[in-house]
């Protein structure tokens, strides 16, 4: 017990509710991060296959297994016809605005350098809370779609 009671010691209670708005960002930002490794992938010429798991049921026996399975991830980038990439950030399925005045939703970029950079910059975007309204407008969107 001595090296117990050398420690600080406190009586606390764990919070049991996250902000709707850190979860949101926070699944933003996991999202940013798996578009930055699959580019990072395809700059040095490897697979990406993240790797996730499943529940399986046995339609014999009705056992459910866990099964690891490779997890698909479509990209938020393509290649236009003049040779530039464009860049869509996503939240779910939606695409998020990412200039109301001008209705942008897309990022024109010229080379896979300038993606990774701008994946990075996206992120400390994401962190610094600067997609909240966007991605509260596309969270609104899809709650009254299921309200109908």
């Amino acid at each position: 017990m001595s090296i117990v009671t050398n420690l600080k010691l406190i009586t606390t209670v764990k919070s049991s509710a996250v902000s709707p708005i850190l979860l949101r960002r926070n699944k933003l930002l996991a999202k940013v991060q798996e578009q930055l490794d699959m580019c990072e992938a395809k700059r040095n010429q490897q697979p990406y296959a993240p790797k996730r798991l499943k529940t399986v049921v046995n339609k014999e026996t009705g056992e459910r297994t866990t099964v690891e399975t490779i997890k698909r991830v479509k990209e938020w980038f393509w290649i236009t016809e003049d040779g530039k990439i464009n860049l869509a950030v996503k939240y779910g399925a939606k695409t998020l605005t990412l200039d109301k005045k001008k209705g942008c939703n897309a990022i024109e970029l010229m080379n896979g350098t300038a993606l990774i950079g701008t994946l990075h910059k996206l992120k400390e975007a994401v962190i610094a809370g600067e997609f909240d309204d966007a991605i509260n407008e596309v969270s609104d969107a899809t709650r009254k779609a299921f309200k109908k």
